[in-house]
């Protein structure tokens, strides 16, 4: 019995690991523009009048591929990455809190359980997070960086550098700690995130559940819907430690998340803390649509195929 039951989780386990990459993938491709849009006004504030200038401006620049498709490959790495671990650790934390919690089934967890669940499980995902993301969030803010910097190349023309060259120029320059720069201010955002993305997404299925029907049982569209409400939640709440983060591995701070908090604060106001939300908050309604419709989906699909 210890057997099968071993052989149970293991497989899901391994269900919702696959689920969660196939999830990520989707999730890069529908929102990478966004995103690079939303980098830039992060760690440049002043360069941009706003997400549509610094869209054509990006556009106009560079093109599609290099510019607002910039870091795609460290950020589908980064996506695989995070949703693969987090998703895997997001069903084992649910068996722990429902342990805790002493239900029968993970299915007879509340709201607030589930969230507590995705609080614990994105911590382990944040140590796959951080380093790929320093990639990926350099690689995006790459032009306004080397031109800020005055470096040879011409601001007119398109800067390159492949993920591969960043990554030993980081290890060159500040060994493993420098991949990953960050991890502090990735915590504090991740957590408590993912505190109110699971809460969200599992209380809004609840809440569109008809009477006698499962939350699972609810249809694409509407766990889609689902799904952008715990984007949409997720980024309200985690933005300011977004912009924190953002602005430490795109400049290679050294200080801490607290005294970058400070100096941002001082020099630029609050709104600083919120620069780049707009185009996040266009990116993560289809984004986080596309994530759990897809990892919903594929956990069906293998399950009754596995079983």
């Amino acid at each position: 019995m210890h057997g099968a039951g071993d052989a149970s989780s293991l497989k899901t386990g391994l269900i919702d690991f696959v689920a969660g990459c196939l999830g990520g993938v989707a999730l890069v491709y529908v929102s990478q523009p966004m995103d690079t849009v939303k980098v830039k006004m992060q760690t440049f504030p002043g360069l941009y009048r706003g997400m549509v200038d610094c869209t054509v401006q990006t556009f106009r620049r560079d093109g599609v591929v290099r510019g607002l498709y910039a870091g795609c490959i460290p950020a589908v790495v980064a996506n695989v990455a995070e949703n693969s671990v987090l998703f895997a650790a997001y069903g084992a934390c649910q068996k722990v809190v429902g342990y805790v919690a002493r239900k029968q089934t993970i299915t007879e967890l509340n709201m607030v359980e589930n969230a507590t669940a995705g609080f614990l499980a994105a911590f382990f995902s944040s140590f796959t997070l951080c380093p790929t993301e320093l990639i990926k969030c350099k690689l995006q803010a790459l032009r306004e960086t080397q031109s800020q910097e005055h470096l040879s190349r011409a601001s007119t023309g398109r800067p390159t550098i492949s993920s591969y060259a960043l990554v030993s120029q980081i290890l060159r320059s500040e060994g493993i700690p420098g991949m990953f720069r960050g991890l502090s201010s990735t915590f504090a955002r991740e957590m408590p995130g993912y505190f109110f993305f699971f809460g969200g997404y599992e209380g809004t299925r609840e809440l569109l559940a008809k009477p006698g029907q499962s939350k699972e049982d609810i249809g694409p569209l509407r766990t889609m819907v689902a799904g952008s409400v715990g984007g949409i939640a997720l980024w309200t709440i985690i933005f300011p430690a977004d912009v924190i983060k953002s602005r430490i591995q795109v400049h290679s701070m050294r200080a801490s998340m607290t005294s970058v908090a400070i100096s941002i604060f001082r020099n630029e106001g609050l709104p600083a803390f919120y620069n780049g939300l707009v185009p996040t908050i266009w990116r993560t309604i289809p984004a986080t649509a596309v994530l759990f419709v897809v990892y919903e989906y594929t956990k069906k699909a293998l399950s009754k195929l596995l079983d």
